[in-house]
């Protein structure tokens, strides 16, 4: 399901999970997230978890980047 696989993106982002992170991404590109779906995940997991977020947000960018072949 779509939402609950953002959640676990959002939740694995404010834990800091690089590995978990990469997975929630690949799942939600499974269940349709779209583009702007996963800025606002970010954005949320940028407001729940802070500044010490950013380096692993990055990576999330960098990852989604690849898998949509950007």
């Amino acid at each position: 399901m779509k939402t609950k696989e953002l959640m676990g993106l959002v939740a694995s982002l404010v834990l800091r999970c690089d590995d978990c992170v990469t997975y929630h991404i690949v799942r939600c590109k499974e269940e349709g997230v779209t583009h702007p779906e996963f800025l606002e995940a970010f954005n949320v997991a940028l407001v729940v978890g802070g500044s010490i977020t950013i380096p692993h947000l990055r990576r999330a960018v960098a990852a989604l980047d690849e898998i949509e072949g950007l």
